[in-house]
């Protein structure tokens, strides 16, 4: 049996998860429970995870959730000194951007994929679209800007930081961005990672079978 449990349809930010966990090698048994009453707000998943939210995961007898602190923890645990940098200065490093990411383009780029792909054609804004990518455009740029002199944000090599910031920015992968060469190169080059590709197949796969109601019980939930 796994000793590390993923709970959450790949559909979610549990992709993060996922990848982290391909990234490693790791044994892990994916629970693939969808977001509300029928699955995130059931008592049992609650006695996980009180916030009804996903992912979450169960390591050993360790129960943690935000798929960010999930993908820094399994990173350090499993990878120190690759994944996760070994110093103080570089760990520093991936906390600033996986919290930039959260804080900065997480929320435009779901906005964004919902009313250029995810929501039935009938129900997408184009003024809302429009608005989202102007609101990417200058986080976009400083990404852009920390990765013209080096392949990755930490340095030469891929890091937790790359996955976490690439894991958010992943729905924008369609996106135009010839204005932002360098970013749009490294997201590629992430995203072309035999785990990232893995992880995105299970999440396409998810799309895929979410039906159109649930996409827009999770747009107007979000207010998306």
């Amino acid at each position: 049996m796994a000793r590390l449990r993923i709970y959450g349809v790949a559909r979610t930010r549990a992709f993060r998860a996922i990848w982290m966990a391909k990234e490693l090698g790791l044994d892990y048994e994916h629970v693939p429970i969808e977001t509300g009453p029928a699955g995130a707000r059931k008592p049992e998943y609650l006695a996980v995870n009180p916030n009804g939210r996903l992912p979450a995961i169960e390591d050993d007898d360790f129960v943690l959730w935000e798929s960010q602190a999930i993908t820094l923890y399994l990173a350090k645990k499993h990878s120190l000194g690759r994944l996760y940098p070994a110093t103080l200065e570089g760990e520093a490093k991936a906390w600033q951007w996986s919290l930039w990411a959260a804080n900065e383009v997480e929320r435009a780029v779901n906005i964004y994929s919902l009313h250029a792909v995810r929501l039935p054609p009938e129900d997408r804004d184009p003024k809302t679209l429009a608005q989202a990518v102007a609101i990417l455009s200058p986080p976009f740029r400083v990404l852009d800007g920390a990765l013209a002199g080096s392949p990755h944000l930490l340095g030469n090599d891929f890091t937790v930081a790359d996955l976490n910031v690439a894991a958010v920015t992943s729905r924008a992968i369609g996106m135009e961005l010839a204005t932002t060469p360098h970013l749009a190169d490294w997201l590629r080059r992430c995203h072309d990672r035999p785990a990232a590709r893995a992880a995105v197949k299970l999440r396409a796969e998810a799309d895929v079978a979410t039906p159109a109601d649930i996409t827009r019980t999770i747009a107007r939930m979000n207010r998306l």
